[in-house]
């Protein structure tokens, strides 16, 4: 059953992310999600829009039925289809979208209960571009240091669907190799954002300030730049007691 509480907070999240005054998400691009437990979450359905999404556009899905599909390969997209309707709590629900896949994965992460992907344009203008994976890997900010965390996940352009579902699970694990934490921001070259975190403020935070890191990005750019902050103070940033505190404040 949808938790009304839940349910709430992710059509809040969608609304958010859907704003047009925000060019993060048009039409139907984009989608959210919102962990109920261990096996189900709600998701945007299939072809509905972030900025008028309502109870009817969303749909709740059984975790372990997507979950199983990253463990395979060659799949059809007819039988992805298939597998993404058996996959409904109910079945007369919406057909949830492909990127159910993507958010199954990331909402059985720790501490994961909100996740937003949009196609925000400049974080795009940047990932359709040849510095895309330096824009993921580098800060130029410590606002974006408090809001995306040290370094963003990057996954270079994959066909949407299981195959980019599975290419986010590689990179993700990697990211948690190496910095012992679920990241907060994932960047899909030439297609948009991802972020997750524990909260509906920790996924619109992260969003927002990306988004902003972008236009600045941007402007720097056409001025020589950006400059960028030394891994030195990336770290002393990441880890002053007041940034966490305002960590804490934030629900980040």
């Amino acid at each position: 059953m949808k938790s009304p509480e839940k349910l709430k907070l992710l059509l809040q999240l969608s609304h958010e992310l859907g704003r047009d005054d925000r060019q993060l998400s048009i039409l139907a691009e984009g989608n959210t999600s919102v962990k109920l437990s261990a096996e189900t979450f709600l998701v945007k359905a299939s072809g509905s829009n972030l900025g008028t999404l309502d109870e009817t556009g969303v749909v709740e899905c059984r975790a372990d039925s997507l979950l199983s599909m990253l463990e395979k390969n060659g799949l059809e997209d007819k039988e992805v289809d298939r597998l993404l309707l058996e996959s409904r709590v109910d079945p007369k629900a919406k057909k949830p979208s492909v990127e159910a896949l993507f958010h199954a994965y990331l909402l059985s992460l720790p501490e994961i209960e909100f996740i937003g992907h949009t196609h925000a344009t400049a974080v795009n203008s940047i990932l359709c571009s040849p510095r895309a994976k330096e824009f993921a890997a580098k800060r130029i900010c410590p606002d974006e240091v408090v809001c995306c965390d040290v370094a963003s996940v990057f996954i270079p352009y994959t066909d949407p669907g299981l195959k980019l579902a599975q290419a986010i699970r590689d990179a993700v694990k990697k990211h948690l190799a190496d910095f012992g934490r679920p990241p907060r921001v994932i960047l899909m070259e030439n297609h948009g954002i991802i972020t997750l975190g524990r909260s509906l403020e920790a996924v619109l935070s992260a969003m927002l300030m990306a988004e902003k890191t972008a236009v600045i990005w941007l402007g720097a750019a056409s001025l020589g730049g950006p400059n960028f902050m030394s891994p030195e103070n990336i770290t002393r940033i990441s880890g002053r007691p007041d940034e966490e505190l305002r960590r804490q404040i934030l629900k980040l």
